[in-house]
């Protein structure tokens, strides 16, 4: 059984910093090819399954924006690649801006909604002819910084491969909600693995049923020690982890 890994790389690495983040044992520099190839392998219900291609989505983040952040994903990029860790990199977007939004706090009751602020005595803002306004909304700026293109990367890759019987079975490495239709249209195809990277429970438009499509699908949540078990050699394919890694 040849199974294909679709990576939501964004989705994964937040998903260490909130598994593993915190912790004193270093995480960032994951061997993607370790931690799926266990995975997989202790699935009762794809016992001759091995992994053919593993498809890593992400973005480049901003050199201007963060140079030191730049840098050090530019090295563990090279290394998935040179070490074998991955077999393709897909790359999408990464959108740096700056957007106008209303000032907000947080509401008064766990689960309420935000609450604007608005003007009112003593802070009050005026018209232009001087007079003042109350209950005008306070506007703020804030920098924007989005990645772009990874779950369309996944999906595109995971239907691909699905529909032309490249695999045999798919893992698809994502908590993302927004895969719910490729993931189900590829159930009906072949065996899908899906890995939360968060842990816990999986977004309930990817939940599913084992025997939905052609069946043998499976779940699976990461914990802090799947990162921390999987890591590179310090040196990987000439790469040397970044000091903060």
């Amino acid at each position: 059984m040849r199974a294909g890994v679709y990576v939501d790389g964004y989705n994964l690495y937040y998903g260490g910093r909130h598994l593993a983040g915190s912790g004193p044992d270093r995480w960032k520099w994951l061997d993607v090819r370790g931690l799926v190839s266990d995975i997989v392998a202790a699935q009762r219900s794809w016992p001759a399954a091995s992994i053919d291609r593993i498809v890593y989505c992400t973005a480049r983040i901003d050199a201007r924006a963060n140079p030191e952040g730049h840098a050090e994903q530019d090295v563990y990029l090279k290394a998935l690649l040179a070490s074998g860790s991955v077999d393709h990199i897909e790359y999408g977007k990464y959108v740096t801006g700056v957007r106008q939004r209303p000032l907000a706090v947080k509401g008064a009751t766990p689960g309420a909604a935000p609450t604007l602020v608005r003007s009112g005595w003593p802070v009050m803002v005026q018209s232009e002819l001087g007079s003042p306004q109350r209950d005008a909304l306070f506007m703020v700026s804030t920098l924007h910084q989005e990645e772009k293109g990874s779950d369309v990367n996944v999906a595109s890759h995971l239907l691909v491969d699905a529909l032309t019987e490249a695999v045999d079975a798919a893992v698809v490495v994502s908590n993302d909600s927004d895969l719910r239709f490729p993931v189900q249209l590829a159930r009906s195809r072949v065996p899908v693995g899906l890995v939360n990277p968060r842990g816990g429970h999986v977004a309930g438009d990817l939940r599913g049923h084992p025997d939905d499509g052609v069946g043998r699908h499976w779940w699976r949540g990461l914990g802090a020690a799947d990162f921390t078990d999987h890591q590179l050699p310090e040196s990987a394919g000439g790469h040397t982890r970044p000091p903060s890694w």
